[in-house]
């Protein structure tokens, strides 16, 4: 507050901060015309081989499932509130007993190493140092250990088959690494009919070629910044994590038998992990409140809302969507969400919608392909502004603030 003039008139107050973006100097020249996180992608575009690039951007069949997770968003609107004292605002957010400084994390994303150099410890290590957690993919290229010794509050996804012995190895792993969260899986009865992969030349296992030499030829960026130095350093890049012992090389040609049909996984396997897991237990991929009220009923302490990024079956529903039905199912169980995340307003649509938390997967990863750690740490910032700017026009101190008052349905079919 400044002091009273020589007239003795009251405090003059001191300027509001401007509440126009200025871009940091700080910022690597590669970040700097990053203003929100869908400018990752065509930047991610630019320097990703076309392989790569299609399966982090595609999903299965139509897209129709993908399209729907961004489109969803659109179907409401906000109901703001102004002359609110939310001078002491915060977004920080507690789930499973901490605090986070976002309602929002990091997605497991498989392969993240072949689009970064070591780029599941590049997401981890943002992640930790922003104050937000990162679920570790099981279908990663880093062992889980060197993660959770870099960033021991990251979670573990698990890929797991109905075979007893294989669960049971791989759950007494990731325990022994020091992991406190597990997440399993179950949306991946089989594998999704993933066309795009075709159409831009991914392969699992990836098969070397003319092509595959070509495109990464053309982007030397890539070839320089990633799979020399993976090459160099840790040599072929190997399936770490699958199960108990490390899996195959992403050359082989048995690579496929790992991540086959898990057509046999029922509940029965996760009360066997609920038995073993002395940890916090999630399962992920839930669209149906049925699936809810049943992972509550075998001890689950959270399930995340989600159509694999449209990965899976096209035409399931958005995440967005099932929520309220998963919300009134899941009882005292945290809810989670992933899926078409890309601003702080769908954050905030999500947790009015009935999330607790949500969690945003492909701009991350683009942002490590452009900028590594420095461009992971840039998109965190990016989402943690746009959520506190407009927490601040909904008249909110805390994101458990918000709810569906906060929301009119403006488009699309009421539920």
């Amino acid at each position: 507050m400044s002091p009273p003039d020589g007239n003795g008139a009251a405090p003059v107050p001191p300027p509001a901060k401007s509440v126009y973006r200025t871009v940091s100097k700080d910022l690597p020249r590669a970040l700097r015309p990053i203003l929100a996180l869908d400018d990752f992608e065509p930047a991610a575009r630019r320097k990703l081989p076309r392989p790569l690039f299609g399966y982090i951007a595609g999903a299965a069949e139509t897209n129709a499932s993908l399209k729907d997770n961004r489109g969803v968003f659109a179907d409401w609107a906000f109901r703001p509130r102004y002359l609110i004292d939310v001078s002491r605002r915060s977004i920080a957010t507690a789930l499973f007993g901490t605090t986070y400084t976002a309602p929002f994390g990091i997605a497991p994303m498989g392969i993240s190493a072949m689009m970064a150099y070591r780029g599941d410890l590049v997401l981890a290590r943002a992640a930790r140092d922003a104050g937000i957690p990162m679920i570790m993919s099981g279908s990663s290229l880093i062992p889980l250990e060197e993660i959770a010794r870099e960033a021991p509050g990251s979670w573990f996804q698990a890929y797991l088959p109905g075979e007893d012995d294989r669960i049971i190895g791989l759950v007494d792993r990731v325990a022994a690494a020091g992991f406190g969260t597990l997440l399993l899986t179950v949306d991946t009865t089989t594998l999704g009919n993933r066309e795009n992969n075709v159409r831009s030349g991914f392969s699992t296992p990836l098969k070397p070629g003319l092509r595959l030499a070509w495109d990464g030829a053309i982007r030397p960026r890539w070839l320089l910044d990633t799979m020399l130095p993976t090459l160099m350093r840790h040599g072929m890049p190997h399936f770490e994590n699958s199960y108990a012992t490390r899996g195959a090389p992403i050359i082989a040609r048995h690579v496929e038998r790992d991540f086959g049909a898990r057509d046999h996984l029922n509940w029965s396997h996760l009360a066997l992990i609920r038995r073993r897991w002395k940890g916090k237990l999630v399962v992920k991929g839930v669209l149906h409140g049925e699936d809810a009220r049943r992972a509550a009923e075998e001890g689950a302490d959270g399930v995340i809302v989600s159509n694999h990024g449209g990965r899976q079956l096209d035409g399931a529903i958005s995440a967005f969507r099932a929520l309220p039905e998963v919300r009134a199912a899941a009882g005292s169980m945290a809810v989670m969400m992933d899926g078409g995340i890309r601003r702080g307003s769908d954050v905030l649509k999500a947790l009015a919608m009935g999330a607790d938390f949500v969690f945003v997967g492909r701009p991350f990863l683009y942002a490590a392909a452009v900028g590594g750690e420095a461009g992971v740490h840039h998109a965190i910032s990016i989402l943690s502004s746009e959520v506190n700017r407009n927490l601040a026009f909904l008249g909110c101190q805390s994101p458990a603030e918000v709810g569906m008052h906060h929301l009119m349905r403006v488009g699309g079919v009421p539920a």
